[in-house]
């Protein structure tokens, strides 16, 4: 480990040498919208987790060449094998967990909701700092631990931002159970499918009150999924799991739902739909 990585002063400057990267990977994706089509990695199990474009390649290797450049000890969790991949060491104690565009099969290809490009740097499984950017919205969010959360909008300057309870949108995750999402239309809410990324912002984007995500098996939500309540977090969002319980802090602890709200009664609103 390099003794920048020991002295762990660099997290304060993850955020700011990352940032311009993230944006330019945002505006390849969405300069590709409705350009690329799908290559399914077919080892994968699901449609879902198969889902690829040239789109999701460029973008991760946009991300790649910056990190290797300003973070070469990292180690990654990247969600494609592209080149720049093999440049990184297989373990540290910093992780930088990428995932080039989230969402790609229903919120990209289908154009169907909200998706994201994410970065999260995880120091001990516990991140530290996050960029969550919404290329479509034309907004990109991030925080570092204890500095609060910001949000920088296409010609604007960055801005802090925090969770406020406007609007009656809610973001849910793609393969919500129907139930789930009828029963928060019974409440007046609009229900709006995303992809894990933006669920995980949703409290902090304009119009958004709340937003919830459902993911059953052993880990339930995944490292990648994680990535943006950070960002929530510091804007003052209200995060839990299902039923009260703390949403975990670290990358492993295990979740099945994640709901993330501007104010008590809409998480009030998220339990009662679940069950």
């Amino acid at each position: 480990m390099s003794t920048e990585l020991a002295d762990g002063h660099w997290v304060d400057r993850f955020v700011e040498a990352m940032r311009p990267a993230v944006a330019s990977a945002g505006a390849l994706a969405r300069s590709l919208e409705g350009r690329v089509q799908n290559a399914p990695k077919l080892e994968e199990s699901t449609a879902v987790k198969q889902a690829m474009t040239i789109a999701d390649a460029d973008t991760q290797e946009i991300v790649l060449k910056a990190l290797l450049e300003q973070f070469p000890d990292v180690c990654l969790a990247a969600e494609e094998d592209t080149e720049t991949v093999a440049a990184f060491p297989k373990g540290s104690r910093a992780q930088v967990v990428i995932d080039p565009i989230d969402g790609t099969l229903h919120s990209y290809l289908e154009a169907s909701g909200p998706y994201a490009v994410i970065v999260g740097l995880a120091v001990s499984e516990i991140y530290r700092a996050s960029l969550v950017a919404l290329p479509r919205e034309g907004v990109t969010f991030d925080a570092t631990s204890g500095q609060g959360a910001y949000a920088t909008v296409a010609g604007r300057s960055r801005r802090a931002v925090q969770a406020t309870p406007d609007g009656n949108r809610i973001l849910v995750s793609h393969g919500m159970p129907e139930e789930v999402s009828e029963a928060l239309r019974q409440r007046d809410y609009e229900v709006i499918p995303a992809c894990g990324g933006a669920v995980s912002v949703a409290p902090l984007l304009n119009g958004v009150c709340a937003g919830v995500r459902k993911a059953p098996g052993p880990l339930g939500i995944s490292i990648r999924g994680r990535v943006g309540v950070l960002i929530s977090r510091e804007g003052g969002a209200w995060v839990q799991a299902a039923g009260g319980a703390e949403f975990p802090v670290d990358m492993q602890g295990p979740s099945e739902t994640l709901l993330v709200a501007s104010a008590p009664v809409h998480l009030e609103h998220l339990n009662e739909a679940l069950g």
